[in-house]
């Protein structure tokens, strides 16, 4: 997707400004350019986060089972897992699966709500990073009215 100068100098605009407020640490700021959200398959999303997760019940999703418009689908992610640095939301069955990441900084919780355009039904995956190891949560969304080609 071509990206505009006004775009770029906006984006760069507000990133500056989120961490000089140190609303975003660098590092968070940072994680914009990861790899991975460039992946057109689920397998290559995963292989970007470096591993093959363990499914685990200390990785926690809520989504709807059926969600009425793809456009915008609410899924909250939380990891009980000790020492979460990290948590990716994927969408497994959409052009570009890696939806969301996040950073967690020492001492916070790893609880997050994201709102994600679903293309249409698909197993939403939680990938949890904790002391260097990669577990995951697995829950499927219906979708009647897709969001991703609109």
């Amino acid at each position: 997707m071509p990206h505009s100068r006004r775009a770029m100098l906006k984006t760069t605009g507000a990133m500056a400004t989120l961490l000089a407020l140190g609303i975003v640490t660098a590092e968070q700021a940072q994680a914009a350019g990861r790899p991975g959200f460039e992946a057109r398959t689920f397998n290559d999303a995963l292989k970007a986060l470096g591993a093959q997760p363990a499914a685990s019940d200390q990785v926690v999703i809520q989504s709807p089972d059926i969600a009425e418009n793809g456009a915008s689908v609410q899924i909250t992610a939380t990891s009980r897992l000790p020492n979460t640095t990290e948590m990716f939301v994927l969408i497994e069955r959409n052009p570009f699966p890696l939806a969301a990441a996040f950073v967690f900084p020492e001492g916070t919780e790893p609880d997050v709500q994201v709102n994600v355009k679903m293309a249409e039904t698909s197993d939403v995956i939680v990938v949890a990073k904790a002391d260097g190891r990669l577990f995951s949560a697995r829950r499927q969304t219906r979708v009647t009215l897709g969001g991703c080609g609109a």
